[in-house]
């Protein structure tokens, strides 16, 4: 496990994920020239804090909420050329510890895709607390990592006839989070 650090304002008890307000995002290199960008569209996930204020983060996503706004590249990523979304349905994030970077946070922890677990490490950053709208307190958190797909078993390889490939190895993901704490 990491050092544990607490986030400062951040109440104890659980706060959970709101997916109205919050972005679970990707973008990957195409054609060796662009990006396409891409979300989940359906995921749960809870921040849990500590009395002494060390936060711990588990999350949930389900694959085949995939959207790249292109339906016919979406069923591609679905199957097991890509994401593999029937036989590992779901991608888990759990932290092992939070690390203080400056004025920002690193978030560590294991995370699961196409049946594949691997450390990584979030850079993350603690956008405070607001009073929220009546419902309770809300906490703002941005994240991102850049993992390697083929790390994960996602090995499809689409040469393009002048060298590259048609999708990169490298994939980056965003997280806008917003968390509102439980009663």
């Amino acid at each position: 496990m990491t050092t544990a650090t607490a986030l400062p304002t951040l109440t104890a008890g659980t706060w959970a994920i709101d997916p109205t307000h919050s972005t679970v995002g990707f973008s990957v290199r195409h054609l060796m020239v662009s990006k396409v960008r891409g979300r989940f569209q359906e995921f749960t996930g809870a921040i849990t804090v500590a009395e002494d204020g060390t936060p711990s983060v588990e999350a949930q996503i389900q694959v085949a909420s995939i959207t790249t706004d292109n339906e016919q590249r979406d069923g591609h990523l679905k199957t097991a050329d890509f994401f593999d979304a029937e036989q590992f349905p779901t991608a888990t994030f759990v932290s092992t510890g939070v690390r203080g970077k400056g004025d920002d946070f690193v978030v560590v922890g294991d995370f699961t895709l196409h049946g594949v677990t691997k450390q990584v490490e979030l850079a993350m950053e603690f956008n405070g607390v607001n009073p929220g709208l009546g419902h309770g307190p809300v906490a703002g958190f941005e994240a991102s990592t850049v993992i390697n797909r083929k790390d994960f078993g996602i090995s499809i390889d689409m040469p393009l006839e002048g060298g590259g490939a048609v999708v990169g190895d490298k994939i980056t993901i965003t997280l806008e989070i917003e968390a509102g704490l439980q009663a």
